[in-house]
C-alpha cells in the first residue's frame, strides 16, 4: 500500500471542516488554501451548508461518501467517538491515506490503544494507510500542500522533518520560517498506529526532493525494522535524529504523552552508530546539522580551509575543528595563494588571517582561490563586523563565487555581529549556504557531513 497520496494527493477533503476560525477545521481548510494547494479541496462536516475561507466558497458535504468525485486523502478533525465511523465510510468512498488529527486514543492508555487498533484493521481492509491519530498534520512543499494546523508559510527546501510530537513539531514549523530552513515536507506522526518513523524513511529514501531527514522521536515501535530501515537509508541520504528521554524520568513523561515505549538509551545511542543515523541532543544542533546535510554535497577529501577576518574567531574555529576531527590543510607552499589577497602582516597559515582589513575584493579573491583549489575540499568563511565591509556585501560574494563554482565543494559560512550580520545569514540560508552567528556552530556542522560521509565510505567497503 503505497504512500503516495499522502504526499501528492490529487484531492483532500477535511472532515470536520469549519468556517469559523479558531476551530482546528477551519485553520486546515484555511492553510489548504492559502499555501496555494492546486488539487481538489472538498469539506465535509455533518452539519452540510456552505462555508467561506479566505474568499473562496465550500459546499459543505454532510458525508465523505456525498462527494460526487475521487478522494486521495481524508484528513479528520472529528471527536475521538466518531472516528470509527468515519473511517469505515472512507473505505467504502476508496479513499487512501487519512490523517487523523483528532487525539483521545492510545495516549489515554489500554481502552484508547484497542479503538487505535480498530481503526487500523479497518483502514487496512479497504487498503487505506493511517497517520496518526493525535498529530498536526502533513505539509509537502512541491505539491504546495499544507494540510495541518500549524504555520502558513513554510519556507520550500530539501529537509524533511518528522515529528512525534504535535507541539513541538508545529513550533519546529515557525523555527524554520524565522530561521530560513527550507523544508520538502513536515509530517507529524503522533501515536504511530500505523504509519511510523521507518515508513516515512522509506518514502523519502527515493524522493527526488528531499535531501535530508530529521526526526524528533520519542520512542520506536519496531526498533529491528527501524534500524535495517535506517541503515539503508543513510547510505543515500543523512538523517538526523532528536531522541528525547534520555533520562529515566524524561523516558516516563515520554511515555505518558504519546503512548510510546522508550528504551534504555544506551541502546539507542548504540543502534544509531550502527545505522548512520546522526543524533542531535538540541534542536538547535540539529537544525545546525541538517543545514549542511540538506544543502552541501559531500566532500571529497579531508582538508578544510578557514577564511577569517579575525584572529580570535579564526582560534575559535580551529579549537572546534580540533575537537570535531577534522584535518586543517597545512600545506604552506599552496596555502602562499592567500597573500595575494592580504598586507604583509596577514598569516596565510591555516586558519588564514586575512586581518581586519580585509574588504570585498580580498574576501572575493580568496573564497574563489579556495573553491578552485584542487586540494582544498572543504571551506569555512568567517567574518567579524567591522566598518571595512558590510555583512550583507560579503554573504553577495560569498553567494556569487559558490554559484559560479557550480556547488561542488561544501562550504560554510559565520558571521559574528549586529543586525547587518543577521540579515546576512539570512541571505546566505535562503540560498543554500549554511551561515551561523558563531564559528564553533559552522565548524561543528561542517564535521557532521564528515561523520555521516565517512560512515557511509566505510560501509560501502565493506
Amino acid at each position: 500500500m503505497s504512500i503516495e497520496a499522502l504526499f501528492k494527493p490529487k484531492s483532500v477533503a477535511v472532515i470536520g471542516a469549519s468556517g469559523k476560525p479558531g476551530k482546528i477545521g477551519y485553520a486546515i481548510m484555511k492553510n489548504l488554501v492559502d499555501y496555494g494547494y492546486e488539487g481538489k479541496i472538498y469539506a465535509v462536516n455533518v452539519k452540510g451548508g456552505e462555508i467561506e475561507i479566505s474568499g473562496k466558497k465550500f459546499p459543505v458535504y454532510k458525508s465523505i461518501l456525498d462527494v460526487p468525485d475521487e478522494v486521495d486523502m481524508a484528513v479528520i478533525v472529528v471527536p475521538a467517538k466518531f472516528v470509527p465511523q468515519v473511517v469505515e465510510e472512507c473505505g467504502k468512498k476508496g479513499v487512501k491515506v487519512l490523517p487523523i488529527i483528532s487525539s483521545g486514543f492510545g495516549e489515554l492508555g489500554e481502552e484508547g490503544k484497542k479503538v487505535e487498533q480498530q481503526l487500523v484493521e479497518t483502514a487496512h481492509k479497504y487498503g487505506m494507510r493511517i497517520l496518526g491519530p493525535n498529530i498536526f498534520g502533513v505539509v509537502y512543499t512541491p505539491a504546495k500542500l499544507n494540510a495541518t494546523f500549524g504555520p502558513t508559510d513554510v519556507m520550500p527546501g530539501k529537509l524533511a522533518l518528522v515529528s512525534q510530537s504535535g507541539a513541538l513539531g508545529i513550533a519546529l514549523m515557525g523555527w524554520t520560517i524565522l530561521e530560513k530552513v527550507g523544508l520538502s515536507a513536515v509530517v507529524s506522526i503522533g501515536n504511530k498506529s500505523d504509519l511510523d518513523d521507518a515508513d516515512m524513511l522509506e518514502y523519502f529514501e527515493t524522493d527526488e526532493n528531499t535531501g535530508a531527514i530529521l526526526i524528533y522521536m520519542e520512542g520506536v515501535k519496531d526498533g529491528r525494522r527501524f534500524m535495517e530501515v535506517a541503515k539503508r537509508v543513510s547510505m543515500k541520504k543523512p538523517i538526523i535524529v532528536i531522541k528525547a528521554g534520555r533520562s529515566e524520568r524524561g523516558a516516563k513523561a515520554a511515555a505518558s504523552h504519546t503512548g510510546s515505549l522508550a528504551g534504555a538509551d544506551s541502546i539507542y545511542t548504540a543502534a544509531f552508530k550502527q545505522s548512520g543515523v546522526l543524533r542531535a541532543l538540541t534542536i538547535g544542533e540539529a537544525f545546525d546539522w541538517a543545514r549542511t546535510l540538506s544543502n552541501l554535497p559531500e566532500p571529497e577529501g579531508d582538508n578544510v580551509v578557514i577564511l577569517t577576518n579575525g584572529g580570535g574567531i579564526g582560534v575559535m574555529a580551529t579549537d572546534a575543528a580540533e575537537e570535531e576531527g577534522l584535518k586543517l590543510y597545512d600545506n604552506l607552499e599552496e596555502l602562499k595563494i592567500f597573500a595575494n589577497h592580504m598586507p604583509p602582516f596577514g598569516s596565510y597559515k591555516n586558519p588564514v588571517d586575512l586581518t581586519g582589513m580585509a574588504g570585498a575584493e580580498a574576501y572575493e579573491g580568496a573564497v574563489r582561490d579556495a573553491l578552485a583549489h584542487p586540494e582544498m575540499h572543504a571551506i569555512a568563511v568567517l567574518y567579524c563586523q567591522t566598518a571595512v565591509l558590510d555583512p550583507r556585501d560579503l554573504a553577495k560574494i560569498v553567494i556569487k563565487e559558490y554559484e559560479a563554482s557550480g556547488r561542488k565543494k561544501p562550504i560554510v559560512v559565520a558571521i559574528v555581529g549586529g543586525v547587518e550580520a543577521k540579515e546576512a545569514i539570512d541571505m546566505l540560508n535562503e540560498n543554500g549556504i549554511p551561515a551561523y552567528p558563531e564559528p564553533e556552530r559552522a565548524i561543528r556542522s561542517l564535521a557532521a557531513l564528515y561523520r555521516w560521509h565517512n560512515w557511509k565510505m566505510k560501509h560501502k567497503k565493506e
